[in-house]
């Protein structure tokens, strides 16, 4: 997208090193959601240097200069779907993908996930860019990646907020299950996150 800088957490911490980066990162404030601030400031650089998700840093020019605005971490899952889960017709397309295991009477499907996902609220700079502009972001790292690997399907998890649910449903995911919080996701206030997929027609 124009007016936005991407940079890779992997490249930056190659180029300026992991005691900059962790500096930098450490401005980053998102009071709406605790659980992508405590990523970005304590989980991300270790997450990239195992190769567990890859960081996308946004940068936008403010009075001169390039500021962090946002952020997204994506990571290659294995998405498993309950088969009354989604409607017919979505089925039907997910089974092109999917290899159903009859022992949890589920579908298994290999999607990226959209593990993160947040805007800095630190000196306004969330209003330099809209949530719809950093998931699409987001979304088309994933669509490039699969015109590698191949794949329609993206996920995500995301708390069970109104508000929230309706932004991503308004961006074509829908609901297709819950998961019940890790006992270190202390984050979180509720006890599970709502899973959310978007097939790609």
């Amino acid at each position: 997208m124009t007016g936005f800088l991407k940079v890779s957490l992997r490249k930056m911490l190659d180029e300026v090193g992991e005691d900059k980066v962790k500096n930098i990162l450490s401005d980053f404030f998102c009071p709406k959601n605790k659980d992508v601030e405590n990523f970005i400031k304590n989980k991300a650089v270790e997450f990239e240097k195992h190769r567990w998700s890859a960081t996308q840093l946004i940068y936008a020019s403010y009075k001169g200069t390039w500021v962090l605005i946002g952020y997204y971490a994506l990571a290659q899952k294995t998405l498993i779907v309950e088969n009354q889960a989604v409607p017919k017709s979505l089925k039907k397309r997910l089974k092109q993908f999917a290899t159903y295991n009859s022992d949890i009477k589920r579908y298994m499907i290999p999607a990226p996930l959209i593990a993160q996902l947040g805007k800095n609220f630190n000196n306004n700079y969330n209003c330099l860019i809209t949530g719809d502009e950093l998931l699409g972001m987001a979304i088309e790292d994933v669509k490039i990646t699969q015109q590698i690997l191949g794949g329609k399907v993206v996920y995500l998890e995301c708390e069970d907020i109104p508000d929230l649910v309706d932004f991503y449903k308004s961006n074509g995911f829908v609901i297709f299950d819950k998961r019940f919080l890790d006992k270190d996701e202390t984050d979180i206030e509720s006890d599970y996150l709502l899973q959310m997929l978007k097939y790609f027609k």
